[in-house]
């Protein structure tokens, strides 16, 4: 990758997938272009305040850097996100919820109010409803539909 190009693909932009075009626009509805954005990018571990700011981490040597390593082998990467995702969630569920039946939308909730969160699009599992199914067939929650 060089160093002037810029990556596209999907990030996390006020809390919904966005799609970052090759050019590195966001592409998003108008009347969204307006309110602040906060991008993530997990593998940089970097939030930007807005497209711009977005765009200049992109550009920059750490993130050149950090694209290297993730194009090396991205399941590694993608696996140990994954891995740290489910250990976090399960000892939050054993700390604050061990005895009790809760939804996992409360349990996520609470997952993301702390600011170094593992974000769920740097994990295999695209979606929570997903994740929750693997614990379930994993044996290691008792879930129910």
């Amino acid at each position: 990758m060089s160093s002037s190009s810029i990556p596209n693909g999907i990030f996390i932009i006020d809390g919904q997938e966005r799609y970052v075009n090759p050019e590195g626009d966001v592409e998003s509805n108008k009347s969204e272009r307006t309110s602040k954005a906060s991008m993530v990018f997990q593998m940089c571990e970097k939030q930007c305040r807005d497209e711009n700011g977005f765009k200049c981490h992109c550009m920059s040597e750490s993130h050149q850097r950090q694209m290297q390593v993730l194009g090396q082998n991205p399941t590694r990467v993608v696996n140990g996100y994954s891995q740290e995702f489910e250990q976090t969630f399960l000892d939050l569920m054993r700390r604050s919820h061990r005895f009790s039946r809760v939804a996992a939308t409360v349990v996520y909730n609470e997952y993301i109010n702390d600011r170094l969160h593992v974000h769920m699009n740097s994990t295999k599992w695209a979606t929570l409803t997903e994740f929750i199914k693997y614990l379930g067939k994993t044996g290691k929650c008792k879930v129910e539909e």
